[in-house]
């Protein structure tokens, strides 16, 4: 049986999680970017900004005039990577090992024995019920095919390329589908009589060498369907990170602590959420100056359990200068995690405050 590949990704990502956000955006254009002011780009734009011509990477002054009527909203990266971690969360739960692929996106190594198309119907099962996000899937022999899949599921939401049906599935889409295929490279192939995937694999790897070195060799194989990329997929997160913005770039070590306290009680939750446990831990202090301050500590037995990793972000927290120096942001990673053991599980049976 042929390779199968599973990509999964939430479309439009940064407009479609500022929508979910903000439902009264729904159904409206939505173009996220830097300010038009000073010449911002679009990171991001719903379907129907897309429709009125907008591009990723065009000036917003420009998106704006194509579509007048859109709202514009300034790229938030900290919500985006914060959805993030959720769609991964929310994806482990029903896959063991993922391989993220930016935001908003993972690939997945599927067994044989794995039913793909009912996996990915669990898939967006999932993740419109934990996040309330629309997830689109494809499945094919490679990570590329499998993207473009995705980019063709439709209202369904999942396509799976069956094996020997890759070369029908390519040959009509237009040729800047292909990955590594931009403006310029288009350009030249056009002028070799290319318009569409079926007519760039027609070429041959040899005038595609020819023309673009190593580079043609490298188009023609995604052409012909010919991905061996592998799914570097891994069964847990390696690390975990929660930061806090500081109101009034405070002194005041109690509030401080109070801060780092509740930023460690989120991630032994995420901890416990995910089964696992912590082998180090850090902690990062960002001072109003713009000075910064990292301090961390190997933990003599991974834990999970709030108590232990809070006592050792306690003294961190005292080896720094929060005393004498204002502080604006405070964040706390944890890493070298490790699936939970049998007396990490069974302390969590026990209740709450019992």
């Amino acid at each position: 049986m042929s390779r199968r590949v599973l990509f999964a990704e939430v479309p439009c990502f940064y407009a479609t999680v500022e929508i979910a956000q903000d439902p009264a955006l729904a159904g409206r254009p939505v173009i996220v970017g830097g300010d038009p002011r000073k010449r911002g780009l679009v990171q991001s734009a719903s379907p129907e900004a897309l429709a009125a011509g907008v591009e990723p990477e065009m000036p917003v002054i420009e998106a704006l005039r194509l579509c007048p009527t859109a709202r514009t909203l300034r790229t938030d990266v900290r919500l985006y990577r914060e959805r993030m971690r959720l769609l991964v969360a929310s994806l482990r739960r029903e896959v063991d090992r993922l391989e993220t692929a930016g935001l908003g996106a993972a690939f997945v190594e599927l067994s044989a024995s794995v039913d793909a198309e009912s996996l990915g119907a669990r898939l967006r099962a999932r993740v419109a019920g934990d996040l309330g996000l629309p997830l689109r899937i494809g499945i094919a022999s490679g990570k590329s095919l499998a993207r473009l899949a995705a980019e063709e599921s439709g209202e369904r939401g999942v396509l799976a390329i069956a094996a020997g049906a890759e070369a029908a599935f390519l040959a009509p889409l237009p040729l800047t589908r292909l990955e590594g295929v931009g403006r310029k490279t288009a350009a030249a192939l056009a002028e070799l009589g290319a318009r569409t995937i079926g007519d760039v694999a027609a070429l041959g790897p040899e005038r595609l060498e020819e023309a673009f070195g190593a580079h043609g060799l490298r188009i023609h194989a995604l052409a012909s369907a010919r991905d061996d990329a592998p799914v570097r997929g891994v069964r847990h997160a390696q690390s975990l990170t929660r930061e806090v913005t500081v109101r009034g770039e405070s002194r005041d070590g109690a509030v401080l602590a109070d801060h780092v306290g509740d930023l460690v009680r989120e991630l032994a939750e995420e901890l416990r959420r995910q089964s696992l446990v912590a082998g180090q831990l850090a902690l990062r202090v960002r001072y109003a100056d713009e000075g910064t301050q990292a301090r961390s500590q190997a933990l003599g037995a991974p834990t999970g359990l709030a108590a232990e990793l809070g006592a050792v972000a306690s003294r961190l927290l005292a080896r720094t200068q929060i005393g004498q120096r204002a502080v604006r942001t405070l964040g706390v990673q944890l890493s070298r995690l490790s699936p939970a053991g049998e007396r990490d599980r069974q302390l969590d049976l026990f209740p709450r405050g019992s």
